[in-house]
């Protein structure tokens, strides 16, 4: 009996040791998992590029807006090097970049065709290029040039968006062009078909923000490019350069202008279509000349007949000083959106995330490239971001995810434009500072 009894206390001990142990194990593990995903807020949140890193998170609010500063606006711009030998982009744990192509004219916005290949802007030379496979070394299988002699083009958008499009839109600086496309061209089948006018040359006058983004509605019936202004703050009540400018316009696919969809965006650069909720959205740049820390850019879904500010007001209902006293009965229709970024990151291409590669809980968020920009002391940007999403929503926050495109004493090496989803769920993303396209690759290790 007292063999038995000791028995069962030694039981006993282990039992409650090993329920301790795996007590605090969880504690520690949730305790690390909380410290993983925990949020810079407040003054902490905003940033320069060499506090980036990956995996930080931010969450700007209205609240953190400083008051306007004029006396702080500088013109800073990037001090532009070739590619250090040891500089490299930054991918979180578990990820891996490599290099699929270099020696590019000027690589802007990216897209993939529904076979597959990716499709580059080429925009100061005019030119769309294709990109077929990757090797075994991580290049392209096949390279060929789309079509040239384009003005300025940034935006692609393949039309019908299923699995067999008919034609390829580009949105040049001036108007929308299309090709006639079939799955796997890789040059264009005849000259380009012009479908419409858009400001920034011929009679609507140009100059200005000049990329000219395209997407197609998720059920096909609308065609949304995005028009930046002609200015950084000029009242477009009084500056007929503005007209249709810092706004995003409705058309049908033939072409036909149908309505200012929303207004007062200043450059809408990069459009995208979320597949959960349907909705546009936009990653916008903001105006400059008011600090280091406003106005911010934003990553924001579109709201039809919006308004966004520009230029009388801005994000929470602020007046602009240089506007004081105009249009007071815009302020309460100033839309907030839904995720400030910091400001002056010149935030460019985005998309949301589709592919089964990264792991699950990147799946539906968005990612958008922060190219970097001049107006302020400390730079900032440079950078791609993963925007979390929960059930297609936005959570406010934003979070690193490739950094090291600039070097310790401010000089910039990269400057991230243009990102697509290859099939495989892998990311491309070009990069016009070496003048490249990088390729993220989750391996798990």
């Amino acid at each position: 009996m007292v063999r038995f009894l000791r028995t069962q206390a030694l039981i006993c001990t282990v039992f409650c040791l090993v329920s301790l142990a795996v007590a605090f194990a969880k504690k520690s593990s949730q305790t690390t998992q909380s410290s993983s995903t925990s949020v810079l807020t407040g003054q902490a949140a905003f940033t320069d590029a060499a506090h980036e890193s990956p995996g930080i998170r931010r969450h700007i609010t209205v609240a953190d807006l400083p008051g306007p500063a004029p006396d702080q606006s500088v013109d800073n711009g990037p001090s532009m090097i070739p590619r250090p030998a040891n500089a490299w982009p930054i991918a979180p744990k578990g990820f891996k970049v490599e290099l699929y192509a270099t020696g590019l004219d000027n690589p802007r916005l990216l897209r993939v065709a529904p076979n597959g290949d990716l499709f580059l802007a080429e925009s100061q030379t005019g030119r769309i290029r294709v990109f077929r496979g990757v090797t075994a070394d991580g290049k392209p299988q096949q390279t060929s040039v789309f079509a040239e002699g384009l003005r300025q083009p940034f935006g692609i958008a393949f039309y019908p968006s299923g699995s067999d499009p008919k034609y390829v839109y580009i949105g040049d600086t001036d108007g929308i062009v299309r090709f006639a496309y079939q799955n796997g061209d890789l040059k264009a089948r005849g000259a380009a078909e012009d479908l419409a006018e858009l400001p920034g040359g011929g009679r609507l006058r140009g100059g200005g923000h000049w990329t000219r983004d395209l997407v197609f509605s998720k059920d096909g019936t609308k065609l949304f490019a995005s028009v930046g202004s002609h200015s950084n703050v000029d009242d477009s009540d009084t500056h007929p350069e503005e007209y249709h400018r810092a706004d995003v316009l409705e058309f049908t696919p033939e072409g036909k202008f149908v309505k200012i969809y929303a207004w007062g965006i200043r450059n809408c650069v990069g459009e995208a279509i979320n597949p959960i909720t349907g909705e546009l959205w936009c990653s916008t740049n903001e105006r400059d000349g008011l600090g280091n820390n406003l106005v911010p850019d934003y990553v924001t879904h579109v709201q039809e007949g919006g308004f966004y500010g520009w230029p009388w007001w801005y994000m929470g209902g602020h007046q602009d000083p240089r506007h004081e006293g105009k249009h007071p009965e815009l302020q309460s229709k100033v839309i907030t959106p839904d995720i400030i970024v910091n400001p002056h990151f010149a935030s460019l291409e985005m998309i949301f995330y589709q592919g089964s590669q990264f792991p699950a809980e990147f799946k539906g968020d968005g990612f958008a490239c922060e190219h970097g920009s001049w107006n302020r002391a400390q730079r900032s940007g440079y950078e791609v971001i993963r925007l979390p999403m929960k059930d297609g929503h936005a959570t406010g926050e934003y979070e690193d995810f490739l950094t090291g495109f600039t070097q310790g004493d401010g000089q910039v090496w990269g400057r991230p434009v243009g990102i697509a989803e290859a099939k495989d769920g892998s990311l491309f993303i070009s990069d016009d500072g070496s003048r490249s396209i990088w390729h993220v690759i989750y391996t798990g290790k």
